[in-house]
């Protein structure tokens, strides 16, 4: 019987259980043939060690590292910002309903045509158009491309907010920084490969925007505070280093011996990471926010020396953008201040809501650009400014203007963008798409492609099939490429 025994055929998952020790040298030596983008050779114990933090290779050579998100939550009215419409101005005061088709809108109370309360000129060798909400930023027009022709699948904040940030509509799905930190890695040991730099409003839909949905939770963002101590409980409250060590060693053998009772856990894993990152981060979170060293001509430069206590706020959430980006964070995301006025989701009182809005973000967006292109690091920074939808041509009411999908104003400026593009168009109201119509899908495949991932390729297999940021969809926006 034991000659017997010893002579099976063994089966197929057999001997994989028996070899499987052997296969870690192979994909050992597969990560030693090339270097992972931004590694050195000197980390390849760590890559092997802890492959989510590491930088991965990019599907081609990439012309962005890093992003910077500006989200302008609520919904920057397009026809008040950078899509002029004279015909505004020529019929304000008359029946929508005489001119076009109106569709329903999220409250149903359209009111008049209804002009902008801003001029808007022409500005830079590009002779780009955008009105007086943004003074400074018109300085900048050339390093710009303006994409008009935007439109979204839902006119309503939360599943909007949702599409803009994971491609989807619906709750539970991965954005795109999780997605950008599960394509590529992190360029920083010590930090997050995700930041959210919480401006003071957390956008309809909730964390659900910044989430890691179903990829493992080390890509999930970090949120940070533009102040002295950014994030809570990074300080330790262990009287001596050697004491915190203790507990840290003592809670990752707890984590190891539940992961010995359940196998492979990506949640366990994740959370023993987060720890270990959290540590590193008790040293390089505080040094991060302290400004001290930037000069005084920097702080003005932003807006942190002026009047407005938002244009402050938001200057530092820009400069620390910045500071992230020097220190191999891959995506940055920026969310508004509260400006009193609701985001810039002007239901009524648009010209006082928007007047706010744009004064708290326009000094430091434009502060950005200029000192980003000042160090030459806007060569390798893509940054984006985009909100969830535009609003109507005419008035919710009398002075306000609701939801509209239909056509919305964006812009790229940085890393593999063509400055001074003007791309799209809208009809003579500015309220529908009718040249280049350009979808959230294509925005993620035009920011994938910049960061060198080919967003067709890029995948990860969940509830039975291989999902990607851009589902089915999406096309690389090449008119607006250098």
């Amino acid at each position: 019987m034991i000659e017997k025994s010893c002579n099976k055929r063994m089966s197929r998952r057999e001997m994989l259980s028996l070899a499987r020790n052997g296969f870690g040298s192979v994909a050992l030596m597969g990560l030693m043939s090339t270097l992972p983008f931004g590694c050195k050779s000197s980390i390849i114990e760590e890559i092997v060690k802890n492959p989510l933090k590491v930088g991965k290779n990019p599907d081609y050579f990439p012309k962005a590292k890093s992003v910077i998100f500006l989200y302008m939550d609520g919904g920057v009215s397009q026809v008040d910002s950078f899509d002029p419409k004279p015909r505004l101005a020529k019929e304000n005061g008359q029946n929508p309903y005489d001119k076009f088709k109106v569709d329903a809108t999220q409250f149903d109370n359209i009111g008049k045509i209804l002009k902008s309360p801003w001029d808007f000129h022409q500005y830079g060798d590009s002779g780009m158009w955008m009105s007086d909400l943004f003074p400074h930023l018109s300085t900048c027009v050339d390093d710009i491309a303006m994409i008009k022709s935007m439109v979204s699948d839902f006119p309503e904040h939360t599943n909007a907010n949702y599409f803009l940030h994971t491609g989807s509509g619906l709750q539970g799905r991965p954005s795109m920084g999780a997605w950008i930190n599960y394509g590529l890695g992190t360029m920083n040991q010590n930090l997050p490969g995700y930041v959210v730099l919480d401006g003071g409003l957390t956008p309809p839909g909730g964390l659900d925007n910044f989430k890691n949905g179903f990829l493992p939770a080390n890509y999930q963002a970090s949120i940070l505070k533009p102040r002295e101590i950014p994030i809570s409980n990074v300080l330790p409250h262990e009287s001596t280093s050697e004491l915190q060590l203790t507990k840290l060693k003592h809670m990752a053998r707890m984590d190891q011996s539940l992961l010995g009772k359940l196998g492979n856990s990506d949640q366990v894993e994740a959370a023993i990471s987060n720890y270990e990152l959290a540590f590193q981060m008790q040293t390089t979170v505080p040094e991060l926010a302290d400004l001290k060293g930037e000069t005084k001509e920097t702080k003005k430069l932003y807006g942190l020396e002026s009047p407005d206590k938002l244009c402050r706020s938001y200057g530092t959430q820009c400069l620390l953008a910045r500071r992230l980006v020097e220190r191999g964070v891959r995506f940055i995301e920026l969310t508004c201040p509260n400006a009193g006025y609701d985001r810039w989701d002007q239901h009524n009182n648009l010209k006082e809501g928007h007047q706010a809005n744009a004064h708290a973000v326009d000094q430091p967006i434009a502060g950005l650009l200029k000192d980003l292109k000042a160090r030459g690091m806007l060569e390798d920074t893509l940054v984006v400014f985009a909100g969830e939808f535009g609003r109507t041509p005419f008035a919710q009411g009398i002075n306000g203007r609701d939801h509209n999908p239909s056509a919305f104003s964006i812009w790229l400026a940085g890393a593999g963008i063509k400055g001074g593009v003007q791309y799209g168009q809208t009809d003579e109201y500015g309220y529908r798409v009718v040249e280049n119509k350009t979808t959230i899908h294509d925005l993620h495949a035009t920011m994938l492609h910049l960061l060198g991932v080919d967003h067709q390729m890029q995948t990860y297999r969940f509830s039975g099939r291989d999902i990607r940021l851009t589902d089915v969809h999406g096309h690389i926006i090449k008119a607006i490429l250098s």
